[in-house]
Formats: structure tokens, sequence, C-alpha cells
């Protein structure tokens, strides 16, 4: 049977990251943002990998269009992407350590793909071992930010989508 495209699933998924990536536009904390949690959450609940990527990148590059593009970018979706996957292993599995595991190792993830970019970028750091543990060092004090933003929008979105389904049983029958 062919799974259908635009369920009401897919809306209230679809929804939900949005919702999330709006928060990128207001006032927040340095580095206290959705964007793990939303490739977290959209890999382990659109049941259509394409869409899996798809919803999320387009919600991450609608922000970034209102924000304004930056160096480093790149970083950002790879990490984006390689978090997606995470989320896959999620996908019918999910329960509050689980997702509070893989926030974290989402967080981890983030951290060392983007700023193992800024050391190559080579604007900041010399491009040699002392300078790569100087970039590393330069960064902890971000991590917090990011660590408690990825495990609280991680909460926010698993655990609205939670009860949902608890309260419109047709998000759970229904293919996205």
């Amino acid at each position: 049977m062919k799974e259908k495209l635009f369920s009401t699933k897919f809306f209230f998924l679809t929804g939900l990251i949005l919702a999330a990536v709006f928060s990128r536009l207001i006032p927040h904390p340095p580095n206290f943002a959705p964007i793990a949690a939303i490739a977290l959450f959209g890999g382990a609940y659109f049941d259509n990998k394409k869409l899996a990527f798809i919803v999320p990148f387009i919600a991450l590059l609608i922000s970034d269009l209102v924000i304004g593009f930056y160096d480093g970018m790149w970083a950002i979706y790879l990490s984006f992407a390689l978090v997606v996957g995470i989320g896959f292993m999620l996908r019918n599995r999910v329960n509050t350590g689980r997702v509070a595991i893989a926030a974290v190792s989402s967080s981890v993830l983030f951290f060392v793909v983007t700023n193992f970019a800024v050391w190559v970028s080579g604007f900041l750091y010399p491009m040699n071992f002392s300078g790569l543990v100087t970039c590393y060092t330069a960064a902890i004090p971000f991590f917090h930010n990011t660590l408690i933003g990825d495990l609280v929008y991680s909460g926010a979105l698993f655990g609205l989508y939670a009860l949902a389904k608890v309260k419109y049983p047709s998000l759970v029958e229904t293919k996205a």
C-alpha cells in the first residue's frame, strides 16, 4: 500500500518543526537554539527518510534566509544531516532516556564538527595541533548553552508530540 505523503502526521510534525525554527528568530542566549533538536526529531518521526531531511533542512534554510548567511554554514548543515542520522536510530524506540542520550550526542557532534570547521578555516587559529586544541578550548563556554538548548528543545518537541499522540491517535496511525 502506498503511504500518504501529506498526512495529518506530516502536517503536525512540520508544524512543530516550524514552531521550533521560529525560536531562532527571537532573542536567545548564544548557541541556545533548536537546530539539533529539529534534526533529531525529524529523523525520529518522519517515516519517509527523504522528508526526514527535506522538511527540517527547508525550515533551517528559511530561518537562515531571515537571519542571514554566515561563514561556516556548511558545517552547521553537515552537523544537521548527521543529527538526522542519530534521529533515525531513535525510530520506533523513543523514550525519555534515549532522547536525552541522543540530544547529548547531538550536542557533542555539533560541537566537534562546527569547531573543527572554525579551525580548518584558518582565520582564528594556527593550523597545527596546538591551534586545534586552542579552538576547542575556546568553544567550551558555548557548549553549555548548546547542550541545554538541545535538551530543552528535544524535550519540548518529543514531549509535545507524545502528548498529541495521546489526544489524537490518528497521529500514530498515519505515515509522514
